[in-house]
């Protein structure tokens, strides 16, 4: 799913009106989204109680078409718009949604919270829009507070974009109004599906309001991953298939006390499906189905896993530089592998594909960042790394963040606080390490859907959960993507 920064939904709106798509009815069409989602989660809405909280811009003014439009189909119990603007301060577009709406309601619109309001069982948001790109203003802040407070049991929508939040980062400067539902109009902005700030979206609604998809490839270069991007990886297996057809994985990891952190990766691997994995460790595997072997050999195998567990012995870790500039085969980096590199300026040859999954503390001993600098830009620190190294990166944490060579990147919306425990990152490599043994012609999607896939079996597993618990959730979590 195609996500859009603020310039660049002002540009489709922009486009959309050159060819002949006049403002008014663009700002209909997402009224007509936001009523038909209030029909579906909220019905029947002649029983609501609803309240319309509307700034001077042009997202008051699709507060203002919604409430028209919900006085003539619904005729809700109690509505009440409420304008936190003077009139004449009011965008074009707005002012007249305004007249329009006064058609149908006389006297209906407030400029004053009134006693009675406070019984709302649904309170819309639309007093700021994607426009904002610093701190509200005093006056806006305090809407955003009191929305935030006075309504507590009343469902709280955004429309567009909760009020506060910045569309294109995932911080924001100042209090957001926290909704449960927010409904957006063409695509997702930037900011709304990043860490903090989607943890005051709610459940995101994408309303198309005229826009032909095809405008918007050559617009954004990110997304928000889906299974309908990687479906295709998992489609059925040809009845002649030997386990010759899905590749052979390598594993170099697991010092002594850490063999665990490498066999947890090969069983990943096995799991997602590559025909044959070999874990070279300096212990002995309790799964039967890893193969061993001592030293790594490259011959015949299709994808390298590097780094779990593999120890801070300084010789090892030369040798961990040495494979990761000379090998031709892919390969996928991950914790001490990771360290490696942080303390070398060693990088591959022309051509070698490389995954990087550092979580921040480990980005941040790549860069040379503090933790703080890297979670308050991660998706710009993560896009100008890979393109600058020519790397594949995975930025873990909540709201993983996968950035490709050429500038693209996606932004990954599974996942769950219990996987914050050890081994879930050695799950990841092998995961990722398995489908690209698979697929080596399609690493990019390979390691989308294995961060997808990870997030949503973490979704899946009973909390408290030990790293091996994600696999029990792997069948499941595939079955889903296919539907």
């Amino acid at each position: 799913m195609k996500l859009l920064t603020a310039e660049e939904m002002r540009e489709t709106d922009r486009t959309m009106i050159h060819h002949g798509v006049p403002s008014l009815l663009l700002m209909e069409n997402a009224a007509c989204r936001v009523v038909e989602f209030l029909e579906r989660e909220f019905a029947p809405l002649a029983e609501q109680q609803i309240l319309v909280v509307c700034g001077k811009g042009n997202n008051g003014g699709d507060g203002l078409a919604v409430a028209r439009q919900l006085t003539m189909r619904h005729g809700p119990a109690r509505l009440w718009v409420l304008l936190t603007a003077d009139r004449s301060a009011l965008s074009a577009d707005a002012a007249a949604n305004l007249k329009m709406f006064e058609m149908c309601r006389t006297n209906a619109v407030h400029t004053a919270v009134a006693p009675e309001m406070y019984t709302a069982t649904i309170v819309l948001d639309a007093l700021l829009g994607t426009g904002l790109s610093g701190p509200p203003y005093p006056a806006s802040a305090d809407w955003i507070a009191r929305i935030n407070r006075d309504w507590p049991f009343a469902r709280k929508v955004a429309i567009d974009i909760p009020s506060g939040m910045n569309a294109d980062n995932g911080t924001s400067q100042g209090d957001v109004v926290s909704a449960d539902y927010t409904v957006t109009f063409t695509a997702p902005k930037i900011g709304m599906v990043q860490w903090p700030n989607s943890e005051r979206t709610g459940k995101l609604v994408v309303g198309d309001i005229g826009c032909p998809d095809a405008w918007l490839e050559d617009v954004t270069r990110i997304q928000l991953s889906e299974p309908a991007d990687f479906r295709k990886l998992f489609a059925p297996r040809k009845q002649e298939s030997n386990k010759g057809s899905f590749g052979h994985a390598l594993v170099i990891g697991g010092s002594p006390g850490k063999t665990g952190a490498a066999e947890m990766t090969g069983l990943a691997a096995l799991r997602i499906g590559a025909g044959l994995v070999t874990v070279s460790s300096s212990g002995e595997m309790r799964t039967p189905e890893l193969m061993t072997e001592t030293p790594p050999s490259f011959e015949r195998k299709s994808v390298v896993a590097l780094g779990p567990g593999i120890g801070s012995n300084p010789v090892t870790q030369e040798q961990v530089r040495t494979w990761f500039a000379d090998c031709r085969l892919p390969m996928v980096v991950d914790a001490d592998g990771l360290n490696a590199l942080a303390a070398s300026a060693v990088w591959p040859k022309a051509g070698a594909v490389r995954v990087l999954t550092p979580h921040p503390g480990e980005m941040s001993r790549l860069t040379g960042k503090s933790i703080d600098e890297v979670q308050s830009d991660r998706l710009g620190l993560a896009r100008r790394f890979a393109s600058e190294r020519g790397v594949i990166l995975v930025l873990k944490g909540n709201r993983t963040v996968i950035a490709m060579p050429d500038g693209s990147a996606w932004i990954n919306p599974t996942g769950a606080p219990s996987m914050a425990t050890a081994g879930t990152g050695d799950v990841l490599t092998g995961l990722i390490t398995g489908l690209i043994a698979q697929h080596p012609d399609q690493v990019d999607l390979c390691v989308v859907a294995a961060v997808w896939l990870h997030g949503r079996c973490g979704e899946l597993c009973a909390a408290p959960l030990i790293a091996t618990d994600l696999l029990t959730k792997l069948r499941e979590a595939i079955g889903e993507l296919r539907r």
